[in-house]
């Protein structure tokens, strides 16, 4: 307990370079598939480096994404999470769709077959870095790229270096990650291995899970070849809501499970080939070819029939892009192709009752070939402007066949076979404008889509029909300013409007609405600001509306939505502010605040979440040439808050926010 009481004792806070070092320039991938400096792009990119995720030390993927502007990732129990970016935090299939989640470039699933939690299956554990586009994703990205994307990013293998921790905390958490890099016969090779294990805080939660992955990268000619491959287990015994007004005040009421019988274990595996050849001195031609595996089994606790569901999907594609470079910009054309061949199957082993029959309610296969082509590019007007634009055309074609009876049964609808298809566009067109010195403006016009999810498509209830569904599009306008300064000040500033056309979700109901409309704005300010050489100030502040622009009477009068109501679980403050302090070499001193304000908890605003306060301590000391000593104290104030408040069937329940605790551990570098 010594670490955590000499952090409680700092009153300073988070980890950075001193003040007196001139920062790098920061070079981002996501924005167009290829290495350029953030600060000239006219797209949005946060970046969480390779430091920031040792400090961090996340013992969920929300802890490390929170920290970025714009960002609100629900915690769920074990690895479950829901997302939000720019946006409210959306559930079901909307959430599933609404958000991109990358690996090296590459999605890490099949975009029409995304799960709600899908970053449980990225080995952020072992990233080199993570970089955030919020907002419609731009012409390399199609489908899902709709509120953003998360882009985790393996190490590079030509930094030699081996590492491993050992993490020891409360509630049983045991975290082990190791890896190393270098220079091999065959190139510049990477492996790491991370494993976590925890009992859970809450009765029947605990989790198990385990990542792995490798690079090689090498050299041939003209041509620079990488070979990656990851994998993830998931074994979750899960907790779930809690019920009643203000229930997770209660410690003793937080700590039980309703549903100790739920359950998530899952499996995913991706390999990939990245290539780049250089054409000429003015030609390139860059590309991957990919496969990737997901298999889960699943309770759904959170139905009556507590049904088991089985579902996965394998996949093989490619991308390909042409570049070519001149003195006054670039131009890229390029084609991406997929298939997928995805199944689910829902079998209740209750006795029948109600709506619910004993048996299988859903078994069906679904094939999927998507298409698209993209063309972008840059232009260098003066010497202090330039402009980027580019669209984006895909198609999806889904050819579905049903395993079981056709027709309805209880309150499931199986339809027969039958195929269906969707095309979208995307356009963008953006500028930066470098009017003085350190100092950037910023704009872009963007559309993001989002076509059908095969859940939406092909697990229905009776009376709902899909022959009218149309894909989601996000139209958004947002303009900015960028100072970057050479000692270290830094500053973004950034103004968003956008509406969001053909909204999918499920009405308190039960049924499908997709013709909905939502408009979101805001304003997000991401800064660092070293005070001295020793003491750094950063964070991420956003404040955004989020509005329904429709009405939708139901028959569930307290769930009626009137234009103009704010979207649920959408809190019009949020920020996260960190203070760190370095006095000397071997010592680094981190504290958190995070500020989550409040928000309603359903769609006719009259339940609300109140919001809450969190400050967090993490601190590292190196006691020897490579071995380095880290500890946290998360909640170091025992606040009683919940990760998640809702208002469904009649009353409130909340996933509980987990009370303080502690963490200490070691790592070695080689």
């Amino acid at each position: 307990m010594a670490a955590p009481a000499v952090l409680l004792a700092m009153s300073a806070i988070a980890v950075a370079q001193p003040a007196s070092a001139v920062p790098d320039e920061v070079i981002v991938v996501s924005a167009a598939r290829t290495a350029q400096a953030r600060d000239s792009a006219a797209v949005p990119v946060a970046v969480l480096d390779a430091q920031t995720i040792r400090t961090v030390g996340a013992q969920h993927i929300a802890e490390l994404l929170n920290r970025a502007p714009g960002v609100y990732v629900h915690r769920g129990n074990g690895a479950e999470h829901l997302t939000a970016i720019r946006s409210p935090v959306l559930s079901a299939g909307a959430g599933a769709g609404s958000f991109l989640y990358l690996e090296d470039g590459i999605s890490l699933r099949a975009p029409a077959f995304a799960n709600i939690n899908g970053l449980f299956e990225a080995v952020d554990e072992l990233a080199g870095r993570v970089e955030i586009i919020r907002g419609p994703g731009g012409a390399v990205y199609g489908s899902n790229a709709l509120h953003g994307l998360v882009n985790v990013i393996t190490p590079d293998p030509a930094l030699s270096s081996r590492r491993a921790e050992l993490e020891l905390g409360s509630y049983g958490r045991i975290r082990v990650t190791a890896s190393a890099s270098g220079s091999t016969r065959l190139g510049d090779g990477f492996i790491g291995l991370s494993a976590r294990s925890e009992d859970g805080w809450r009765d029947d939660a605990s989790l198990f899970r385990a990542g792995l992955q490798t690079r090689l990268d090498w050299g041939q000619g003209a041509t620079r070849w990488s070979l990656r491959a990851s994998a993830i287990h998931l074994e979750q015994e899960t907790a779930t809501f809690v019920n009643g007004f203000e229930a997770y005040r209660d410690e003793a009421l937080s700590r039980r499970n309703a549903n100790p019988e739920a359950f998530r274990d899952a499996r995913a595996f991706r390999v990939s080939l990245h290539a780049d050849h250089t054409l000429s001195e003015r030609w390139s031609l860059s590309g991957a070819v990919y496969a990737r595996s997901n298999d889960m089994d699943f309770r759904l606790h959170f139905l009556p029939s507590r049904a088991l569901e089985f579902t996965g999907h394998d996949s093989i594609g490619a991308q390909s892009a042409l570049t070519r470079q001149t003195s006054q910009g670039s131009l890229t054309i390029g084609a991406d192709g997929e298939w997928t061949r995805g199944y689910l199957i829902e079998d209740q082993t209750l006795a029948s009752f109600g709506e619910f029959p004993q048996g299988v309610h859903y078994d069906y296969d679904v094939e999927a070939l998507t298409g698209a082509v993209f063309a972008m590019g840059r232009h260098t007007l003066t010497e202090a402007l330039e402009i980027e634009g580019g669209a984006r055309l895909e198609t999806t074609r889904f050819d579905y066949t049903n395993n079981t009876d056709d027709g309805a049964t209880g309150r499931f609808l199986r339809l027969s076979d039958r195929s269906d298809s969707f095309t979208t566009f995307a356009p963008h067109a953006g500028l930066v404008w470098r009017f003085a010195d350190n100092w950037r403006a910023f704009a872009r016009a963007a559309r993001g889509v989002r076509a059908p999810q095969t859940d939406e498509l092909y697990r229905l209830q009776p009376g709902q029909e899909i022959d009218n569904i149309e894909p989601e599009a996000l139209d958004s306008l947002e303009a900015g300013l960028r100072l970057s300064r050479p000692d270290g000040l830094a500053l973004e500033l950034t103004a968003f409007t956008m509406v969001k056309r053909n909204v999918f979700f499920r009405d308190a109901d039960g049924i499908n609405v997709t013709d909905g409309r939502t408009t979101h704005e805001g304003m997000e300010i991401e800064g660092v600001w070293p005070v001295t050489a020793t003491l750094t100030f950063s964070g991420a502040l956003i404040w955004a509306i989020h509005k329904y622009d429709f009405d939708r009477p139901v028959s569930q009068a307290f769930e009626v939505i009137e234009r103009g109501n704010r979207v649920d679980t959408a809190p019009e403050w949020l920020w996260n502010l960190r203070a760190s302090w370095q006095p000397v070499d071997a010592v680094r001193l981190e504290a958190e605040w995070v500020h989550v304000g409040e928000y309603f908890a359903d769609a006719a605003n009259d339940a609300v979440y109140a919001g809450h306060h969190l400050v967090n301590l993490r601190g590292a000391m190196q006691v020897r040439e490579g071995v380095e000593l880290f500890a946290s104290l998360r909640n170091a104030a025992n606040t009683r808050y919940a990760e998640r408040a809702d208002f469904a069937f009649g009353g409130y329940r909340y996933f509980p926010g987990e009370p303080r605790t502690v963490s200490v551990g070691v790592r070695v570098r080689g």
